[in-house]
């Protein structure tokens, strides 16, 4: 069907991938968003690969579709392919991986643990573009909703009149005033015959209406979260000053737990490469979230230990 395409037939097509809501997908600044969120997300694990395999393919391979390929040809050697998964077995595992590149002649598919060897992200093979898209669409509602604000926020005052002349007295006024005149006089064209004032000013509460900070607070709370999500450690707390052992306890446990489940799998999968080809394939944290600070009292300050010092890592 040619454009153009009406609500209605869009929201048949899309609602069973994109259920009801603010979608900004079509946006700039949410492309941005995603752009930058997804290469976060790739910043958390420290990989050592062979030096034939092109480091960017394999993350982004890895990351948007939640799996990759290994399998050995006799022209390139080692190498790694993204695929489709074909096939299962008892457990309604994938068993197979379709092949699609003009480049392999003779090979369009391939059987996992037979003559390839796949490395997952996630359990359910499933990569992490639905969790980068969530919050890029979040962080980027709320730069626009900032900017808006920002932009509103330099309307200080609205004036009305009937008069012209006062009109652009009105403009060349606040010309000079803004350019730093301390005094400016007007004619007496800008009053009616009895004395009273032939304009009508309309106030702007500016301070009360600003709200850009506190979005832009929201906005690095979205990042928290995300972060959260990924194995990043973060503050997501909302607690301004002091925070208990626990509560940061706490955090470390919800940081750490969804991407060390990841890393397992990410292991499990380096590990069956290794075996089958013999290559030196691993994966670690870049920064290790579990390295806690030791603290001896039971409250810490944003940033600092006890003694005052900044938090250092192992550091007693």
């Amino acid at each position: 069907m040619n454009p153009p395409f009406y609500y209605d037939y869009a929201n048949v097509c899309t609602s069973a991938l994109s259920p009801s809501e603010i979608h900004v997908h079509n946006t700039g600044l949410a492309r941005f968003f995603r752009r930058y969120l997804l290469q976060r997300a790739m910043s958390v694990f420290k990989w050592t690969l062979p030096k034939e395999w092109d480091e960017n393919y394999f993350r982004y391979v890895l990351y948007s579709y939640g799996f990759i390929t290994a399998l050995k040809t006799k022209r390139w050697g080692l190498i790694c392919q993204d695929g489709t998964l074909a096939g299962y077995n008892v457990y309604y595992a994938p068993t197979q991986v379709l092949i699609s590149n003009p480049l392999l002649r003779g090979i369009d598919k391939v059987t996992i643990g037979v003559n390839c060897e796949v490395i997952k992200l996630q359990p359910d093979w499933g990569g992490v573009l639905d969790l980068v898209s969530h919050y890029a669409n979040l962080m980027a509602i709320g730069f626009d909703t900032a900017a808006v604000n920002t932009l509103n926020s330099k309307l200080s005052y609205v004036i009305g009149t009937d008069d012209k002349g006062a009109a652009e007295t009105f403009k060349k006024m606040s010309d000079r005033i803004l350019s730093g005149e301390p005094a400016v006089a007007v004619g007496k064209h800008m009053w009616t015959d009895n004395g009273d004032p032939a304009w009508t000013m309309f106030t702007q509460n500016v301070g009360q209406n600003f709200i850009a900070p506190e979005v832009m607070s929201y906005i690095k709370t979205v990042r928290g979260w995300f972060d959260t999500e990924i194995g990043i450690p973060n503050d997501s707390s909302d607690k301004k000053e002091r925070k208990i052992i626990d509560e940061v306890n706490a955090n470390n446990v919800e940081t750490s737990c969804l991407a060390d489940m990841w890393l397992e799998s990410l292991k499990s999968g380096c590990e069956k490469v290794n075996k089958m080809f013999g290559s030196d394939l691993s994966v670690e944290w870049r920064y290790d979230p579990h390295e806690s600070v030791s603290i001896n009292s039971g409250i810490m300050g944003m940033g600092q230990t006890n003694s005052g010092r900044p938090d250092i890592p192992g550091r007693n």
